[in-house]
């Protein structure tokens, strides 16, 4: 599983979480809301610190990972994170690698 984030949502990152280097940035599962994988459940994201790193992606000195007990959740997609403008949030797309 990859992790690709967009440019905007870098932005969004850092200046609504305010995230710098050598921060870590988790997504995680949780229940409730929806998504297009599982109903039921949707993604979330926290600043947090790596426990059991499952799929990640370092930008700019800061850690975007998703842990090893939440990579049933991508069911084999990866993880596109852009910014919707607007709600003024990420917003997270599941794509079948090629």
């Amino acid at each position: 599983m990859n992790i690709q984030i967009g440019n905007k949502a870098l932005s969004w990152f850092k200046e609504e979480m305010d995230v710098h280097r050598g921060d870590s940035i988790r997504f995680f599962v949780r229940y409730g809301g929806s998504s297009p994988l599982h109903e039921g459940f949707s993604l979330g994201v926290t600043k947090d610190e790596p426990m059991e790193i499952g799929a990640q992606t370092e930008i700019d000195g800061i850690v975007y990972f998703v842990e090893q007990a939440d990579l049933w959740y991508f069911d084999g997609h990866d993880l596109h994170v852009e910014y919707n403008e607007q709600l003024n949030e990420p917003r997270y797309q599941y794509v079948q690698p090629s």
